[in-house]
């Protein structure tokens, strides 16, 4: 047996437990939950969505913890440390906390294998529950009918948005997508979707089972002044909100989201006005759409679809004006590359490429070819994204902006390396 004395070692473990990264299913973790007799007392939110989940997710757990709420908040992937997937009261689990939920659950598995998501999930609801906190936030990983975090029940589910990603597991089309994300809403609970355009069959699906949907644009809804918007809720309204920290035009439709959330628990967890502000005011999350101080302007994006970057390059139009922009820009090799360097040609004037060291990562030389073959100039290759970084800090002036964007590894590396001044 190995021997797993850090959190490290644990993660290293898992990596090699199970005969594939990805396992879409519940059968397995829903028998090692059953054996641990896995059963949060507290209410239970669920958060699925192409994107826009996490930023959900973050304002939620803001929230509420201004309501002085005690938070559980599981999101994926991390970007620095494995701990920020598990927070509880908004700060990254510690090692030890982690580490003792990964022993519950291997002494409780048997001979069932797990995968590293599936052991992440049962870590995080097992801290939770061990932590006594009031209300638990699961963010989706992947679609929602087979992730391992659809196998607790939620009080509440909601669907941020439904587009094009990992087509090759959920399907090649919205409704596709939008069915397999509605498989985390619950006959008789609400179930709320804030995708403007629901597929069909979310809609159908959400009948089926009887779920208690509500949609946006029909059921609630937000009205934007300059400095300031309202939340409708059916005919109850919340006015005078500050415009959330978290950048980004469509963090209002999350923020509208998240809203309906609480509207939905108010029962069992109050959140006053005084909390909605404070919480939409105080929300961190990085790398979304994160806007560093100082100059030169840095832009910190995870995004890595093209409904991800259609978004960027929106928000990206509404900066001060920049003499010079520099992208640092990486991929995997499985998302939609060419759709997302067209959506993005236009907000550029430098491309700084690298490639992503991992089996799912491709050459820096292939991402240059590709930018090339689509008619834009300008590109150099890099052999780390941190090299990358370092050439753009080099090259640009103050008046000048450098967005970083195209994974949460390149986030990743270039964190890294500003932590490290590399």
């Amino acid at each position: 047996m190995t021997i797993k004395k850090t959190l490290d070692d644990w993660l290293r473990w898992q990596e090699s437990l199970h005969l594939s990264a990805i396992d879409m299913g519940l059968e397995r973790v829903a028998r090692v939950r059953d054996a641990m007799n896995l059963k949060p007392a507290c209410p239970v939110i669920m958060v699925a969505g192409t994107n826009g989940k996490g930023s959900t997710c973050a304002m939620l757990s803001s929230m509420f913890h201004a309501a002085g709420f005690k938070v559980g908040t599981y999101t994926s992937p991390h970007i620095l440390q494995y701990n920020e997937r598990i927070a509880i009261d908004l700060k990254p689990a510690s090692d030890a906390r982690i580490i003792a939920s990964f022993e519950a659950i291997d002494a409780a598995r048997g001979d069932t294998t797990l995968t590293y998501f599936e052991f992440g999930t049962l870590a995080a609801v097992h801290s939770f529950v061990a932590e006594k906190v009031d209300v638990i936030i699961l963010e989706v990983g992947l679609g929602g009918r087979l992730d391992a975090v659809n196998i607790f029940e939620p009080d509440v589910s909601v669907v941020v948005s439904v587009d094009l990603d990992h087509q090759a597991i959920l399907g090649d089309n919205r409704e596709d997508i939008g069915f397999e994300k509605a498989g985390i809403y619950r006959a008789g609970k609400p179930a709320i979707c804030v995708d403007p355009e629901p597929p069909r069959r979310l809609l159908d699906h959400a009948a089926a089972i009887g779920a208690d949907l509500r949609l946006y644009g029909r059921d609630f809804g937000f009205t934007r002044m300059d400095n300031q918007w309202s939340f409708r809720h059916g005919e109850h309204a919340r006015h005078a909100l500050p415009i959330p920290a978290l950048r980004g035009g469509y963090q209002m439709v999350n923020a509208c989201g998240a809203l309906a959330v609480l509207e939905a628990i108010k029962d069992k967890l109050p959140v006053g006005i005084g909390a909605v502000k404070q919480g939409l005011v105080e929300v961190e999350w990085p790398g979304r759409f994160q806007v560093l101080p100082g100059r030169p302007a840095v832009v910190l994006d995870v995004g890595h679809n093209p409904h991800a970057v259609k978004a960027m390059a929106a928000a990206l139009k509404q900066l001060p004006y920049a003499e010079n922009r520099y992208a640092v820009f990486s991929m995997l090799a499985d998302k939609d590359m060419a759709a997302v360097i067209e959506l993005a040609r236009g907000e550029f004037d430098h491309w700084l490429v690298a490639g992503l060291d991992m089996p799912r990562g491709q050459s820096g030389a292939a991402i240059a070819s590709a930018l090339t073959q689509a008619g834009i100039p300008n590109v150099k290759a890099y052999d780390t994204v941190a090299d990358a970084w370092k050439a753009a800090l080099s090259q640009a002036g103050d008046n000048d902006r450098i967005v970083v964007f195209g994974s949460f590894h390149t986030v990743a590396e270039v964190e890294a390396a500003r932590r490290h001044r590399v």
